[in-house]
């Protein structure tokens, strides 16, 4: 049997005074509660006052959530700062005896917190977790007498706790803080007259005035003026965009350049960055696959080592047993693996993609299969003039110029081609130049009033419906863009055809690209679902080289193929931008859309990318890859000092600093290996912009 000196008088007091501070705060909790008023009748003038705290507080809560760590950073670096003097004060007990006690002191006042959640744990939770083991752990190293290693542990444990609080806490203010630099006030155009109001005061259509320099303080349409804007903030992209009359623009991105007026939809917290704050605020919380597999086995572990311990503190002594318990990964599986996923999911935001649930970052290095939706996301939303065909005296440019001022104050895909081309067509003509129109009809046509002279614009039926006559080489161009997917716009002059415009879907011009680099990354099958006829469909698939394509898919059924798929044992990521996607979303393994994509599309997903396009999806690989990579890393980082103190335990006899030591460089070598991407990531914007 093992026998060991210890300092049970130590022991007893930590004890003694535990109790004594727990009874302290049960007295003052129930006197507290004592003096509390009866409740009284509620009036009228209460319910008020109640109802706008209410409304006070969840206007705060945004805030709250951002910085909600900032307080628990503080306490856990206040408790690791008097566990270093706790160290300073029993190392140097060795040589000044009555220092000794001033360490032991501020070693209790640091250690009673952790017994607090240990007691909860018993107590309340009724369960035994890591916390218990190392609290039995440190108990022993008390009991020999070793106050500086025991300080020397505490200080470990408040350290790490502290670091991964502030990670956590640094992640939510970088996301954050790109979507809280909004003005205090804002200049509105009120008849005609430009007045300052405070931002909080803005209402749907309002026009807000933003000048150079200035942040956009609203989502809105702009109705007049160009600007030059950095829209970095939201999509990552660094490219500034050339925005004017007609285009959305969002709140918090910044004018470079330029003067516009922006008729206001979304403010405050209905804004796309507002949203996105919450989003990613919540995205933080997650845990990863990795990270549950190895709390698992941390708590079944837990037990055992428990019963461990008891057999080997009476056969191999104390000094065994608390090394034992210092080979129990439970605290650095739980530091490392959400240090790795934070920042993953920082470097994914920097790059314009917005991650909803983290999870989704682990699961994308398990696809093997990409399904496209066609229209608005392989293709663009907005397709381009093919040809202009005229069957009357006017010529091309001239069909083009009547068309795009009947289409001139819509914004529909169509008009916006049309517009653009005959921007390039017909110079120096702009939307101003088209007259108001006096009637229009959506869906069928336009008819619109150019001085005497009546412009009609739309399909064969609304022509038709207006009792002008199409030759038959017009009805033969209608039939045949209509087989391969294009588009046909008839124009009209008085009562004359004058001409046709036929347009056709635009290819992403990303998209070949990025198919083959996707492939390079591991995927080995690509497919196109559309609602779309065949023809369109085949012709897409085979200019970009995907293996498969689906025709004349109703909504139900892209949600069928991408279970079929997944009964195939593929792993499916679907990326989709319609409200018809929003089913097949909910069925993949991970689902994309991009911003600008209709609401419930974006709100189905679990990543968005900010920037309207497919470029990030392979960055979004990338950052994928990264992740899962230092995972299994921090994953084998976390179980070697565990074996090696295991080996120390029964073959080396190491003392519990040893083990202690073992442990805490292992974990501080992996927190630096996790945080080497997004360090990586500001070495090559601070070499951009010194560049």
């Amino acid at each position: 049997m093992y026998h060991h000196g210890g300092s049970p008088i130590f022991l007893e007091i930590i004890f003694t005074t535990y109790l004594g501070v727990r009874l302290y705060e049960h007295f003052k909790k129930k006197r507290t509660a004592d003096l509390k008023p009866y409740s009284k009748k509620v009036c009228t003038a209460d319910l008020q006052v109640k109802h706008y705290n209410i409304e006070n507080r969840k206007s705060k809560i945004e805030n709250k959530m951002a910085y909600a760590d900032d307080k628990q950073v503080k306490q856990y670096k206040h408790y690791a700062n008097t566990s270093l003097i706790s160290m300073g004060f029993t190392g140097m007990g060795k040589f000044v005896p009555g220092l000794t006690l001033i360490g032991l002191a501020t070693y209790l006042y640091s250690f009673i917190p952790y017994i607090k959640d240990v007691e909860k744990t018993l107590v309340e939770d009724r369960k035994v977790n890591v916390d218990v083991l190392f609290f039995v752990g440190n108990i022993l190293t008390i009991g020999l007498a070793q106050y500086f290693t025991a300080s020397f542990s505490i200080f470990v444990r408040y350290a790490a706790k502290m670091k991964l609080a502030e990670a956590k806490d640094t992640s939510k203010k970088i996301i954050t803080d790109a979507f809280t630099q909004l003005p205090q006030t804002v200049w509105i155009l009120s008849d005609q007259v430009e007045l300052e109001i405070p931002l909080k005061q803005i209402k749907t259509n309002d026009v807000v005035v933003v000048r150079t320099g200035e942040v956009i303080p609203v989502d809105g349409m702009i109705t007049q003026g160009t600007a030059c804007i950095d829209q970095s903030a939201l999509t990552g992209e660094s490219q500034p965009a050339e925005k004017g009359h007609g285009e959305y623009v969002y709140a918090n991105t910044v004018i470079l350049s330029g003067r516009i007026y922006i008729r206001v939809e979304n403010s405050g917290e209905s804004t796309m960055a507002a949203r996105i704050s919450m989003i990613l605020l919540h995205s933080t919380d997650y845990k990863s696959k990795v990270q549950l597999k190895g709390e698992e086995w941390a708590d079944k572990a837990i037990v055992p080592m428990l019963a461990g311990t008891a057999v080997i503190l009476p056969t191999l002594g104390p000094v065994a047993a608390a090394v034992f318990i210092n080979s129990h990964i439970g605290n650095r599986i739980r530091l490392l693996a959400p240090f790795g996923t934070l920042k993953h999911i920082t470097l994914a935001t920097q790059k314009g993609i917005l991650v909803k649930d983290g999870r989704a970052l682990e699961s994308l290095c398990e696809v093997d299969t990409i399904i496209f939706d066609k229209t608005g996301t392989l293709t663009t939303l907005e397709p381009e003039v093919k040809q202009i065909i005229s069957c009357s005296l006017y010529q091309e440019n001239e069909i083009l110029y009547f068309a795009a001022i009947a289409e001139a104050k819509l914004t529909h895909p169509i008009a916006r081609a049309i517009i653009n081309r005959n921007k390039l067509e017909n110079s120096g003509w702009t939307e101003h130049d088209a007259f108001h129109h006096s009637r229009y009809e959506i869906g069928h046509g336009i008819t619109a009033f150019i001085g005497n002279q009546i412009v009609r614009v739309g399909s064969i039926r609304f022509i038709e419906g207006e009792s002008i006559r199409i030759p038959e080489e017009i009805r033969e161009v209608v039939t045949e863009a209509h087989e391969i997917g294009n588009t046909i716009v008839l124009v009209a002059l008085a009562d004359q055809l004058i001409g046709a415009i036929e347009l056709h879907p635009q290819i992403r011009p990303e998209v070949k690209n990025m198919i083959t680099r996707l492939r390079t990354q591991g995927i080995k099958h690509f497919a196109i679902v559309s609602g779309d006829h065949r023809y369109p469909t085949q012709k897409l698939a085979e200019e970009l080289g995907i293996d498969e394509f689906y025709c004349n898919i109703l909504p139900e059924g892209k949600a069928s193929i991408v279970e079929q798929m997944q009964q195939e044992k593929r792993t499916v990521c679907f990326i989709g931008d319609g409200i018809n996607d929003a089913i097949a979303m909910k069925k993949a393994n991970v689902s994309i859309s991009l911003a600008g994509s209709a609401t419930i599309a974006t709100d189905a997903a679990e990543v968005v990318f900010l920037d309207g396009t497919l470029l990030p999806l392979c960055d979004f690989f990338d950052i994928a890859q990264q992740l899962d990579k230092n995972l299994q890393k921090s994953l084998k980082l976390t179980l070697a000092p565990g074996v090696i103190n295991l080996c120390g335990a029964f073959i080396f006899n190491f003392s519990i600093f040893t083990s202690q030591m073992v442990s805490s460089t292992f974990s501080w070598i992996a927190i630096k290996d996790v945080m080497k991407p997004l360090q990586d990531r500001r070495k090559l914007i601070s070499h951009d912009k010194t560049a």
